[in-house]
């Protein structure tokens, strides 16, 4: 139990470090090549972000983890929501960009109910249900016209992203991109391996695990981008990078996941992402009431995650 504990830590670890030195790597090249900062920001970086996630469900769904593979998605989802935006808005109230309210939020509410849709064999009684390599395909399809739209549309309005990105050598460029995605992947391989350990020596389903600990840890960069971009009084981009997440969540890691290996979906699972888009469907209120999130809300975000956890541990 020890040692898993411990391979665990490594394997979160592996995957954060990994994900910024890919960021960094990546970044330095595509400076290198004279592509638009703008563009860098919402493809790399925003993709940088998600690694952790993709990382873990691709080696679970590859494993055969199935139920790790989709809880871990779906808890990192409503973890960001909940938690790192209740946890911003408490900080600072968020002020909610237009462009937010009318696109992306609706985007990602949208895609979360398609995402129940293409597992809705469980509304005619069904004991198999899968999101296959078709559905994954759509999600992927969707990803790619997704990022088409934000950098057109990016550029189209001239907007330009604060990100001061360090440009390396091509040599240590190709170093970091290298040392990346060996952190990421490594890092995925033991921290399904070890959760999966500790959820059979703990008599815990990986659904909890997934849903928990590895949500969690895997949404580290979020909580950790958006709260210091709170305290910098960024509010806005703070939300920003919790929805862009949870979009490439679905769309890039579970299209990927799906694509790879079918992916057999739980019943606790298919709750969990009916939850998902109640709590998504509530926060968007919150967000089109004064154009803002208040102080208030972001307790009442992070009282809806504890709730939400008493329920996952009990049932």
């Amino acid at each position: 139990m020890i040692r898993d504990i411990i391979f665990l830590i490594i394997g979160f670890i592996l995957l954060i470090k990994g994900a910024d030195l890919f960021v960094e790597g990546s970044s330095s090249v595509a400076k290198l090549l004279k592509v638009p900062t703008i563009i860098i920001g919402l493809t790399i970086v925003a993709m940088g972000t998600s690694a952790p996630e993709a990382a873990v469900s691709i080696s679970a769904a590859l494993k055969g983890q199935n139920a790790i593979a989709i809880a871990n998605v779906v808890g990192s989802n409503i973890f960001n929501l909940l938690i790192v935006g209740g946890v911003c808005a408490v900080i600072t109230p968020i002020i909610v960009k237009k462009s937010i309210i009318k696109r992306e939020y609706p985007f990602s509410i949208i895609i979360s109910i398609l995402l129940l849709f293409f597992i809705s064999d469980f509304i005619f009684g069904s004991n198999n249900i899968t999101l296959g390599r078709f559905e994954g395909l759509i999600l992927l399809v969707l990803f790619v016209l997704f990022i088409i739209y934000m950098v057109v549309s990016a550029i189209k309005n001239r907007e330009e992203l604060d990100e001061d990105f360090i440009v390396l050598s091509p040599t240590k460029s190709i170093l970091y991109i290298l040392l990346g995605l060996l952190g990421v992947i490594y890092g995925g391989d033991a921290v399904v391996d070890s959760a999966s350990s500790i959820a059979s020596s703990l008599g815990l389903s990986a659904n909890l695990i997934g849903l928990t600990i590895i949500a969690l840890g895997t949404s580290l960069p979020e909580l950790v981008t958006s709260i210091v971009a709170a305290r910098k009084g960024d509010s806005d981009m703070a939300l920003g990078n919790i929805i862009g997440s949870n979009i490439f969540n679905i769309l890039l890691i579970l299209g990927m996941a799906s694509f790879i290996h079918p992916i057999a979906v739980s019943m606790e699972s298919v709750f969990d992402l009916i939850i998902l888009c109640i709590v998504s469907i509530i926060t968007y209120f919150f967000c089109i009431s004064k154009d803002k999130i208040s102080k208030k809300e972001g307790f009442v975000m992070i009282l809806m995650y504890l709730i939400y956890m008493i329920y996952i541990i009990n049932r």
